[in-house]
């Protein structure tokens, strides 16, 4: 059995397929299968969620961030919750207009997967 050592570099065994270095393809591009993954814009499936529970939790109780809690934006729901007590109850408007943004809209859940209708 072989033991790495320090001052050997055995590069021959991070050559893609293509013979180019590995992270880069034929054309110089950095593009490794190995090293990526590919981009995905929302994660596989839909959210178990939904949008109508949601928008209508954010409506009635979105000066708590309730539909936000719902969904999994913690960090959101936070922030409305404070905004609201810090402006003795006028911030409860962003949560009224962020209900009705979601029962439009939609959005996404905590872990960015689109909220089922």
């Amino acid at each position: 059995m072989e033991t790495p050592s320090a001052d050997r570099t055995d590069f021959g065994k991070y050559l893609a397929p293509s013979g180019c270095r590995c992270g880069q393809d034929a054309s110089g591009s950095l593009g490794c299968p190995l090293m990526t993954t590919p981009y995905q814009q929302y994660p596989q499936g839909v959210s178990d969620k939904s949008k109508v529970v949601a928008g209508i939790l954010q409506i009635l109780l979105g000066g708590f961030g309730a539909g936000r809690f719902y969904i999994g934006d913690t960090k959101t729901a936070v922030i409305q919750l404070v905004v609201t007590i810090v402006t003795c109850g006028f911030g409860a408007v962003w949560g009224l207009v962020d209900g009705i943004l979601l029962l439009v809209n939609g959005g996404v859940d905590g872990q960015g997967r689109p909220l089922r209708d």
